[in-house]
């Protein structure tokens, strides 16, 4: 492993920022930390970066214990949100400043800048001050400041949150085809799901200064160990049943057959939105309930639909459209709504 945490506890007075965290992040992954605001994620980073010390546990890179090592002298690149250039600094200069602090050759650092400035296609911008770039411009030499001097780690933390949604999506894509390029060991903060879902080669989901759950995108989203999980990663329908071997009883529906044998008792099913179907779609399915639309939402290629189930829950189902298609169902109308038992995840209680 390229970096690994071994029970990092960091606390601020009464406060546990972070009660025993323990991650491996393989050379050359690209693995995001996802979670909402004061799960703690940022404050990890932090640790790992050098910023903060942590009260126990150990911080290893490259199997060197670097626990109590400055910033200076971890080799790690950062790329903050709010960019962190130096306004006064040309950006090149911005760029040469790492390779500078480690007394590099002149020819070496002209050569490297250079370098760095054409992976992010501002070779022409060089001599710009950052009050003469766009956000994503500035992103971008951030970047490149953060990758010029080829760092054993990159920590990206929330460097998108400050740009509008379609540059957003567009540097997501840069950042991870050069991470990819340069086979650049990552670790990512984000509390967008979306992001984590398309940026990550894993993800470790943390939640009150702990890691919920640590896995590949598509396991995390189809198969959550943790109710937190299963309802904070994408959108979630959580139906609330009653079961006694290989059927559960759920409102609503009916039974509903379990992948797997479960003891007697309360359990929890994980459905998403887009595995429910409506109207004649909902026909063939296994398991039916019927039900009035709440709320429909147009998103272009797809609608999504607020459904208040007879005898059951609220529930969203994703339908998607073709062009020019209108949703398949209104406010106020009833429709009915199936869906299949291979879709059905049992989210473990406790």
């Amino acid at each position: 492993m390229q970096l690994s945490t071994r029970g990092i506890v960091r606390r601020f007075g009464p406060v546990t920022a972070l009660g025993g965290v323990d991650l491996d992040v393989a050379e050359g992954e690209f693995l995001t930390i996802l979670g909402p605001s004061g799960s703690g994620k940022t404050t990890f980073l932090k640790t790992v970066a050098g910023f903060e010390i942590p009260d126990e546990g150990a911080v290893l890179l490259g199997g060197e214990d670097i626990t109590l090592s400055p910033p200076r002298q971890r080799d790690v690149g950062m790329v903050f949100q709010n960019y962190a250039l130096f306004p006064h600094m040309t950006v090149a200069q911005n760029v040469a400043f790492p390779l500078e602090m480690r007394r590099r050759p002149r020819q070496e650092i002209a050569r490297r800048v250079e370098e760095a400035l054409r992976l992010v296609e501002l070779q022409s911008f060089g001599e710009r001050l950052p009050r003469q770039l766009s956000g994503g411009q500035q992103q971008r030499v951030a970047l490149a400041r953060a990758v010029v001097f080829s760092p054993r780690l990159l920590l990206l933390d929330e460097p998108f949150g400050a740009l509008d949604r379609k540059l957003r999506e567009a540097l997501q894509l840069e950042v991870k085809r050069l991470q990819r390029r340069l086979r650049l060991t990552t670790l990512f903060i984000t509390h967008d799901q979306e992001e984590a879902l398309i940026m990550s080669d894993r993800i470790a989901v943390m939640e009150k200064g702990r890691i919920e759950q640590v896995g590949a995108p598509t396991e995390l989203y189809a198969r959550p160990s943790t109710r937190f999980v299963a309802d904070f990663l994408g959108e979630s329908n959580l139906l609330e049943g009653r079961t006694a071997g290989r059927v559960a009883e759920v409102p609503g529906f009916g039974a509903v057959p379990l992948p797997a044998p479960h003891a007697p008792g309360p359990v929890t099913l994980l459905l998403r939105p887009e595995a429910l179907r409506l109207a004649t779609e909902a026909e063939g399915a296994v398991c039916r309930g019927r039900g009035t639309v709440v709320e429909t939402v147009f998103l272009g290629l797809s609608a999504k639909l607020r459904l208040q189930i007879d005898g059951g829950a609220e529930v969203l189902a994703r339908v998607p459209l073709r062009p020019s298609t209108p949703p398949p169902a209104g406010e106020g109308e009833a429709v009915v709504v199936g869906f299949s038992p291979e879709d059905v995840h049992v989210v473990p209680r406790g």
